[in-house]
């Protein structure tokens, strides 16, 4: 299956008007060489959408880029956990280098775009905000989306979601050894818990307040990032609004001015063709008046001879 795996991870890494007829090659030669399962399993994928695809790229040819905003989503984690646990933590050390690292990101994905022949819009940038920040916000969790095989668009995690990622994170070492709760942006059953004493309704009710506390917070950190990504995008449409007029402004004097000079160009066009028939009737009338000399000439030598002969 190994090979198989590698051979898929080829697929995403393609451009997307190669995908579906690369996949189905991949498909039959799975089939053909008796790997009928991993052969559905590449048959059912479907063709990701242009913003999951240019993630999946980010991932693919920027890892450097991709795990540093992966790595400070968990950061925010950690600290969001350790708050919970009535413990000093930076917040801010984790969002700025989130923000950073998206921005960078947003970056390299408008020029994978540009390469591939599609227009960063801004409808086009915000999608692919919204993708990362979701990662960001799974960070290296087991149940995160599978990095570099998206196929569609991703949504920050619901209230659930984040309520089950960040209060694992603050049990600490031992929550590390129990079954994750999300599997692919689905919350499971929680499994129960052995336990040495009986947890009282009061300190119940504690823990549910601090897990919502915690899903608060990261849900109004998506919205501020969302809000950001916004606002960021309403600027970059802004000012492709004003280039648009500078060009159109400017694409009208460039016309005004082939105007002009092709006006000017048909006046010294006729100015040339006049010149030339002034030279042609010059020339016809000096070739007339040499012609009238020589004749003058010889009826000249002819009025000497007969002046001679008397």
């Amino acid at each position: 299956m190994k090979s198989s795996t590698t051979d898929a991870d080829a697929l995403f890494q393609l451009p997307p008007a190669e995908f579906t007829a690369a996949r189905n090659v991949l498909a039959a030669k799975l089939k053909k060489s008796g790997k009928t399962a991993d052969a559905d399993l590449v048959k059912a994928l479907p063709k990701p959408s242009l913003p999951a695809w240019a993630v999946n790229q980010l991932f693919w040819r920027h890892r450097k880029a991709f795990d540093t905003l992966i790595a400070a989503g968990d950061r925010f984690r950690e600290a969001q956990s350790a708050q919970l646990a009535g413990k000093q933590a930076d917040m801010r050390g984790p969002l700025d280098a989130r923000r950073e690292a998206l921005s960078e990101l947003s970056k390299l994905a408008a020029g994978v775009l540009r390469h591939a022949g599609h227009a960063p819009t801004p409808d086009m940038a915000r999608r692919i905000t919204t993708t990362l920040e979701a990662l960001a916000t799974y960070g290296s969790h087991p149940g995160a989306p599978p990095a570099g095989r998206l196929t569609d668009d991703i949504d920050p995690p619901g209230f659930e979601a984040l309520a089950a990622l960040v209060p694992q994170m603050a049990r600490g070492k031992k929550a590390a050894d129990s079954p994750t709760r999300i599997i692919q942006f689905q919350q499971k059953t929680r499994e129960p818990r052995p336990s040495r004493k009986k947890v009282s309704a009061e300190e119940e009710a504690r823990r549910l307040a601090d897990e919502r506390k915690a899903a608060v917070a990261a849900a109004r950190e998506a919205i501020a990032g969302a809000e950001r990504t916004l606002r960021e995008a309403k600027k970059a449409a802004a000012q492709a609004e004003t280039e648009l007029k500078k060009a159109a402004g400017r694409a009208k004097e460039t016309e005004q001015e082939k105007a002009a000079v092709e006006q000017r160009y048909e006046k010294l066009q006729a100015a040339f063709e006049a010149a030339r028939q002034e030279a042609r009737r010059v020339a016809s009338e000096a070739e007339d008046a040499a012609q009238a000399v020589e004749d003058a000439e010889r009826a000249l030598e002819k009025a000497k001879g007969e002046l001679a002969a008397l």
